[in-house]
């Protein structure tokens, strides 16, 4: 019977929570001060304390520790927060989704990935799509890969290209290029005076890594490429983009590693460097995924384009 109560009780608070107040906990984090969020949103600094206290209560626990100096998320503040956020960003796709679908356009689909755009084949195909079909709405959404295959799975995005293939019985995949993996270096490091650095190379070395993807496969092929344990270089994990990666790598803290499609986008005191083993380059493969009932005519188009430009084998990168 308490069983019962108390999942009674937690369907009872979820339905008290409102968007307003994930809002509100969300905007407080990012400025780190009650009264300083609630004088960005120009609304009275004791409503606004008061709508958090109320989350608080519903939640059954605190989600932040107050002092002079402002606010900073609890342990368990956090993971609330990060699934906050993923909520807000979804109502907000459903949201955009629904007004561009009521506009009477002729054409719709929304394309999301987890890698960069800003060179490669990615930006090549979505400028090509572009040109094929100008007045076709087409909407770019990065996101993680979890949030991406969710939204994959709930229509709120059309396809999905990703490094690596996400098996699922609702999604069908396409395989498309494969990007050769580089290791990214301030311009003084040692390494950074040869063209090509080995796997065993970065042994005493500190590698920085997204808690975000594409992380996940990078930490997946120090460990195939450098198997024993002694061999591996320290990794070091950041709740961070990758564009902060790239930031904290040029400032000397470590090295990081980015996919080729990574390197269009210039960085001040960092050096990109082949990354080989006894084989050769080693690369990550790249997919297309989509629902087989979405019968998005937009969609139809954009997978026969990719079909046409990455008949397999996939091609290697292109700049």
């Amino acid at each position: 019977m308490a069983a019962i109560d108390t999942r009674n009780d937690q369907r009872t608070a979820a339905r008290a929570i409102d968007l307003q107040q994930l809002r509100l906990a969300v905007i407080a984090c990012d400025y780190g001060s009650f009264r300083r969020a609630a004088e960005a949103l120009s609304i009275k600094h004791t409503a606004f304390s008061r709508a958090i206290g109320q989350l608080e209560y519903l939640l059954g626990t605190s989600l932040f520790e107050r002092s002079s100096g402002g606010i900073k998320p609890t342990l368990v503040g956090r993971a609330v927060l990060r699934i906050a956020r993923l909520i807000l960003e979804q109502v907000d796709m459903l949201v955009a989704t629904g007004r561009s679908g009521g506009r009477g356009d002729t054409g719709h689909i929304v394309i999301g990935f987890y890698t960069s755009m800003s060179t490669g084949n990615l930006r090549a195909t979505i400028g090509e799509f572009k040109k094929l079909l100008p007045q076709l709405e087409l909407v770019t959404v990065e996101r993680s890969r979890s949030r991406l295959m969710t939204a994959l799975r709930n229509g709120t995005v059309d396809v999905v290209v990703s490094p690596g293939r996400q098996q699922s019985k609702d999604t069908r995949t396409l395989l498309l290029w494969s990007e050769r993996i580089l290791i990214s270096l301030p311009q003084n490091h040692c390494l950074a005076s040869r063209e090509i650095i080995y796997w065993t190379d970065l042994r005493n070395e500190k590698i920085l890594l997204s808690e975000y993807d594409p992380g996940r496969e990078f930490e997946d092929l120090l460990i195939s490429k450098l198997v024993l344990l002694d061999d591996r270089p320290k990794v070091e994990r950041h709740d961070v983009s990758r564009g902060i990666i790239k930031s904290l790598t040029s400032m000397g803290m470590g090295l990081s590693l980015v996919m080729e499609s990574d390197i269009g986008a210039s960085f001040a005191g960092l050096v990109y460097r082949e990354l080989q083993d006894g084989a050769g380059p080693s690369r990550v493969d790249f997919y297309a995924h989509w629902r087989d009932d979405n019968e998005n005519p937009a969609l139809k188009r954009f997978l026969s384009l990719l079909a046409e430009r990455y008949p397999s084998p996939p091609p290697a990168f292109v700049e």
